[in-house]
């Protein structure tokens, strides 16, 4: 199990998404981190699930 911890940045590369995004999507509780102090971390295994999971919900037909 990969245990590495990502920053911010980081995350915003690994998902190649705006930093904003990340800190956004943390703050309200949809991407899995946790908090040092005022740092934002996460750990890369826990994105690999949540990304999982995101590709494993039914799309939403209009």
């Amino acid at each position: 199990m990969d245990n590495e911890v990502l920053t911010i940045k980081e995350v915003a590369e690994y998902l190649k998404v705006n930093e904003r995004t990340i800190y956004r999507l943390a703050a309200s509780n949809e991407l899995p981190g946790f908090r040092v102090g005022n740092a934002w971390r996460f750990k890369r295994s826990d994105l690999d699930d949540w990304m999982l999971k995101q590709t494993e919900q039914p799309a939403i037909k209009e």
